[in-house]
């Protein structure tokens, strides 16, 4: 049986990967030319990000699809006189953004289909990084509509470290911004950290070749290059708006396989390594560690809180996690990192085969001019 760890530490987990980010020294604010919002809510989530693009005077895009409507959303924006570009997903060509074998690997019957995600974020905010390019947009700044941001200001001091940082991202304060996992060993007494995120993210036009893989943790990912992380930086602070990270299993179950590939490869830069390190004996020590980490989390719980339904739903979701956890292989690991690697050279072709045009023509390009409308 594993044993409790010593009330905050673990010899099988990186609780903090803050060290690997810059800390933001002498900004200069610059303008922020478009916020860009991946939003599947009800249109009242959007208000923070309207407000925002009215403060700082540059684009609202909104993609939208689940509860969220275009429709909706450019009327509020129109109500507070923002320029603002509202899309339902629906409406969206295919072939915008190219099949990538990242994709393709986890929906195949090859892994019975279990490692397929069910979300569009992903695909969301490579959209937004594909108008951003075209559009000739500089500098924008990815923005969940469950965030919001009490100084806005910090989105000009976070599009400011763009000349030297592919990213700049919010600390996120108020609900930690973590897998279910780490939520759990946080909750039992662990010593966990957040690190930043397309939550909160301010991009430059140097990182627009990088995307976002459809896996949990795709903004870790888009912040790496084939070695490491690329420059990085935090700065200023957004809220996370609190939820239920143990509502179902299933969070937990769609989380792994992101969070072992993530967590690993961080793991590497921590210790002042290469991901070109991350071969078949380096994963499958380190999925060893990681059964390891959650079975300690499991018995964390189960000695330190008490009684209650979230904690049987807590128990519930770590063990869903172990589950899933098996069914990931080194060979599999290095498989994906393969398929990243070649998604990587594929979207980065794919960006540099469009030619920048105004946003006008752009959305009359795509037949998506009633999804426009300017700001007064």
């Amino acid at each position: 049986m594993i044993e409790s760890p010593t009330v905050g530490l673990s010899s099988y987990h990186h609780a903090s990967h803050r060290h690997l980010l810059a800390e933001a020294q002498d900004i200069t604010p610059q303008p922020v030319d478009a916020i860009i919002v991946p939003t599947a809510r009800t249109v009242a989530y959007l208000r923070t990000a309207v407000e925002l693009a009215q403060h700082h005077g540059c684009v609202l895009f909104a993609l939208c699809s689940g509860r969220a409507s275009a429709t909706k959303t450019i009327r509020l924006a129109y109500r507070y006189g923002v320029e603002v570009v509202a899309v339902d997903m629906r409406d969206l060509r295919s072939g915008l953004v190219p099949e990538f074998a990242t994709s393709t690997m986890l929906d195949s019957a090859n892994y019975g289909r279990l490692f397929a995600r069910n979300t569009d974020t992903s695909l969301k905010r490579n959209i937004g990084l594909l108008f951003a390019h075209i559009a000739g947009w500089d500098r924008v700044v990815f923005l969940d509509d469950d965030i919001t941001i009490p100084q806005p200001d910090d989105l000009n001091n976070a599009v400011g470290l763009l000349d030297r940082h592919a990213g700049a991202g919010l600390s996120i304060g108020g609900f930690p911004d973590n897998s279910v996992v780490c939520h759990a060993y946080r909750d039992a007494g662990g010593e966990q950290d957040t690190f930043i995120g397309g939550g909160a993210l301010a991009v430059g036009r140097s990182a627009f070749d990088s995307f976002f893989p459809d896996i949990y943790n795709e903004d870790w990912f888009f912040l790496l290059n084939e070695t490491g992380l690329r420059p990085s930086a935090i700065t200023g602070r957004g809220i996370q708006a609190p939820y239920d990270p143990y509502r179902d299993t299933m969070r937990a179950r769609g989380e792994e396989l992101g969070d072992c590939l993530a967590e690993g490869l961080f793991s590497l830069l921590d210790t002042g390594m290469r991901l070109t390190d991350a071969d078949s004996r380096f994963w499958a020590d380190f999925l060893g560690r990681r059964r390891s980490f959650i079975h300690e989390v499991i018995q964390m719980v189960s000695d330190t809180l008490p009684e209650s339904a979230e904690k049987a739903r807590m128990t519930a979701a770590l063990e869903a996690a172990v589950v899933r956890n098996r069914l990931i292989l080194p060979e599999m690991c290095v498989d994906y990192m393969e398929a990243w690697r070649a998604d990587r050279k594929l979207w980065e072709r794919h960006i540099q085969a469009q030619r920048p045009v105004r946003l006008h023509k752009l959305l009359a390009r795509l037949g998506l001019m009633h999804c426009y409308r300017e700001g007064f």
